[in-house]
């Protein structure tokens, strides 16, 4: 018997109740659709206050077709069933109208408080137009971002969210809605307030999906304007010390036609400009970002304005690794020719001329993001030092060729001399180069071996091992180096620098008579010890005034009038 009964009110549970549009309820089972009436069946509030018995009337001949046996406890688990169903679907549906309801009473309030607040609305008027006293707008910065900042342009951008408050009475209201959210539409119809960048060059409002703005009235008419904004504005930049500087970039902002008898600027409070948590720049730091209202005067009259000044600290680091560091390396490797031979003229040469093209173009290629200015800055004046002493080396080897350069194994031979020689051979240049090289060589030969004999020395010749002492003497005379001179020093300075050729051709003479060739000059010697010391000396003095001289930041007196350069 209860296997039967449960068999039948599974069979009765998996029926499908069919509720049509009038509110008639059917049971379906396998065997058909049968119509149930619901007896008894109270409104949502009737249930929810008491227990009300619900009964269930089916045609029992009908269901005695599905069922062998059914009783009235089947019946009463059925009815019990169908009842609880229909009271859930009657709830949520009673639930969704009562919120509709709610929504579209409020929607007709909201529309009836615009319509209301709007009707004599005048746009162009401030808020306290005719009160006695000027309209306040608060405002505040959010930064997203910040960069780049160019300094051939002198600007910099920046992307944030720009808020004004200011409260407007003529739009109060009274309700249980606390802010309305419109939408920007609305922004035509009500007043807001003409703020402008002084500085700005190109600024622009997000537009995309939609524009980025937002509206929002509280019941006692103050209002909160938000948009998000990329801004491109002006930086007046010093660069005597890059890359070792500090910028200060300043944004200015205020109304442009209202004068402060009719709307002043504030800033909302110690934290209006603020910067989103992990923004960073590539090139600089930011230091500080103090801020300030002050009044700037012009021809209309005294007007409002707030200024947030951005100050920045520069990395050098990428300078150092692309520019300074190259041209140290370049400058050393130019004091190589100090150690090369004399005699390798165009080795020396070509040393010196490549290190100053690489300077070039090191130097033209740190200019190209820098402005023309009409000032030289530390990184200038860096380069002009490396330009000096790559420059210094060549003129060095310069006055070591033309100062100290001889005895070198050339063959000096005046213009009649030449004529001679070329004569005696028949007009052949290299058969007479070649006489004049064996002639050369005769000469050195007697002045090195016969020499002179004094009375002492003539009675020496009759012995058969004659003395060497003189002979050796002399030879040590004659085989000192070109710096052994009868003309005084500071003379042959003069005449190296005048450039006395026939002082040159003298001093060729002699070294050629003497048959000595120099290995290291003097002058090389000096210059392998000054030119190092000096640099680093320079390169002190050049680090510790622009490295730890750094200005500091102070407001301008009138920092719109220099926007204007």
């Amino acid at each position: 018997m209860g296997c039967i009964f449960l068999r039948s009110f599974i069979t009765l549970a998996f029926c499908c109740l069919i509720v049509d549009a009038k509110g008639a309820i059917y049971l379906t089972t396998k065997n058909g659709t049968f119509p149930i009436t619901l007896t008894s069946f109270k409104s949502h509030e009737s249930v929810a206050g008491r227990a009300t018995p619900k009964i269930l009337s089916t045609t029992a001949k009908n269901l005695s077709r599905d069922v062998e046996y059914w009783d009235e406890r089947s019946d009463a688990l059925l009815s019990s069933f169908v009842n609880d169903t229909y009271e859930d679907i009657e709830s949520n549906e009673w639930k969704l109208n009562q919120k509709r309801s709610i929504n579209d009473a409020v929607s007709k309030n909201i529309t009836l408080v615009l319509e209301n607040l709007l009707k004599n609305y005048e746009n162009s008027q401030l808020p306290t137009h005719g009160k006695g006293y000027p309209t306040v707008v608060q405002t505040n910065i959010l930064i997203r971002s910040m960069g780049p900042v160019s300094e051939l342009d002198m600007d910099y951008s920046m992307d944030c969210y720009f808020r004004q408050y200011w409260r407007d009475t003529r739009l109060s209201f009274l309700g249980p809605i606390r802010s309305l959210s419109l939408s920007i539409k609305m922004l035509e119809r009500i007043w807001r307030p003409d703020t402008y960048f002084y500085n700005g060059k190109h600024s622009y409002v997000h537009t995309i999906t939609v524009p980025n703005k937002l509206l929002r009235i509280s019941q006692h008419g103050d209002i909160l304007y938000s948009m998000r904004l990329t801004i491109k504005a002006k930086c007046p930049m010093e660069l005597r010390n890059f890359p070792m500087d500090r910028q200060s970039c300043p944004l200015i902002l205020g109304s442009y036609a209202y004068s402060n008898q009719q709307l002043v600027y504030q800033w909302q409070n110690s934290q209006s400009v603020n910067f989103v948590p992990g923004m960073t720049l590539s090139q600089f730091d930011l230091i500080s970002f103090p801020y300030r209202n002050f009044t700037f005067t012009r021809r209309e009259g005294d007007f409002s304005v707030l200024q947030v000044s951005f100050n920045l600290q520069r990395h050098t680091g990428y300078f150092l690794i692309q520019v300074y560091v190259p041209c140290i390396l370049i400058v050393v490797l130019s004091w190589v020719s100090f150690w090369i031979h004399r005699e390798a003229t165009s080795d020396r040469v070509g040393l010196g001329i490549t290190t100053v093209l690489t300077l070039s173009t090191i130097s033209l290629d740190s200019r190209t993001d820098l402005p023309k200015v009409r000032y030289a800055t530390a990184l200038d004046w860096f380069l002009l030092m490396s330009f000096f002493y790559c420059i210094a080396t060549l003129l060095e080897f310069a006055g070591v060729h033309y100062f100290t350069k001889v005895g070198s194994g050339e063959i000096v031979i005046d213009d009649s001399e030449w004529e001679d020689l070329i004569e005696e051979v028949g007009g052949d240049a290299f058969a007479a180069r070649q006489l004049a090289v064996r002639r050369r060589s005769s000469t050195r030969s007697s002045a090195n071996f016969n020499f002179p004999a004094t009375s002492d020395e003539q009675e020496s010749t009759e012995l058969p091992n004659p003395p060497t002492e003189h002979t050796a003497v002399r030879l040590t005379m004659e085989r000192t180096t070109q710096t052994e001179v009868r003309v005084p020093r500071w003379r042959q300075l003069l005449y190296c620098l005048a450039g006395d050729d026939q002082y040159r051709r003298q001093r060729q003479r002699e070294a050629g008579n003497r048959g000595h060739i120099n290995s290291v000059s003097h002058i090389d010697k000096a210059a392998r010890v000054l030119f190092p010391a000096s640099f680093a000396l320079l390169n002190l003095f050049y680090w510790l005034i622009y490295a730890f001289a750094n200005d500091t930041f102070a407001w301008s007196d009138n920092p719109i009038s220099t926007l204007s350069h």
